[in-house]
């Protein structure tokens, strides 16, 4: 049994530490030249993992809205949902920063 456990625990620290290092990393997939909303959302939760989505789904869901439901232009608010997705990311260097 306590082989099990240690066992047990040896995988629950590495997948921790795996998922952290990956969490950190922003990366950076590049924009494409025609790009739906939807898929703008996809690309930058991709491009910021260490950001809670939770919080973000609100605002981005806004988007889409304003997007399917006004018919704003796709181009315009992809602008503004990467300037929304770099000011939470900065927001979450500075927290992380202070502890």
């Amino acid at each position: 049994r306590q082989s099990l456990v240690d066992y047990a625990e040896f995988l629950a620290q590495r997948y921790a530490i795996e998922t952290e290092a990956v969490a950190e990393h922003l990366l950076d997939i590049p924009r494409p030249d025609k790009e739906s909303v939807v898929k703008a959302v996809r690309r930058l939760s991709k491009n910021y993992p260490m950001l809670d989505s939770k919080a973000l789904f609100e605002k981005t869901s806004s988007f889409m809205m304003r997007n399917l439901m006004h018919g704003e232009d796709s181009a315009v608010l992809i602008d503004e949902m990467e300037m929304f997705f770099e000011e939470h990311y900065q927001l979450y260097l500075s927290e992380k920063e202070q502890g």
